[in-house]
């Protein structure tokens, strides 16, 4: 049973906090403040999986190789790179993989296009990952 009813959308739920959280979806309020960064979110849950990124926790594990994540979907997204089937196909080579997301950044080595930009320095590239391994230069 779901007593708990938005009166702004057809949103149910069987907990007056979880009520309390939704309405924030519609109010644009972001109560929910990280103390280490300006990080905002309009969920508690957000939040927690936000401080992840600041204690370097990774509880999502592979059980097939070493990889962690702080995010289950990201796990799962991963898991998908253990098996043999490669979707995804580059159209300009041979290149073959899982995710529609490492194809996009592959095409990057084709175009030569740097889309990922510091906001602190003019450092570009083409990889995401980079980005936030420059990133830490910044932190310290």
């Amino acid at each position: 049973e779901k007593p708990y009813k938005c009166s702004l959308c057809s949103y149910e739920c069987s907990q007056s906090g979880s009520l309390k959280e939704h309405i924030f979806n519609h109010t644009g309020d972001k109560p929910f403040k990280c103390l280490h960064c300006s990080y905002s979110c309009s969920k508690n849950g957000n939040l927690k999986t936000h401080m992840l990124t600041h204690t370097g926790e990774k509880p999502y594990k592979c059980t097939l190789c070493n990889c962690a994540f702080t995010k289950n979907r990201n796990l799962k997204k991963h898991m998908l790179t253990h098996n043999d089937e490669k979707p995804y196909k580059c159209s300009l080579c041979s290149y073959e993989c899982s995710q529609s997301g490492s194809l996009k950044e592959h095409i990057f080595n084709h175009t030569g296009d740097k889309p990922f930009k510091c906001l602190h320095c003019s450092y570009s590239c083409s990889k995401n990952g980079n980005l936030k391994t420059h990133m830490l230069t910044h932190t310290g």
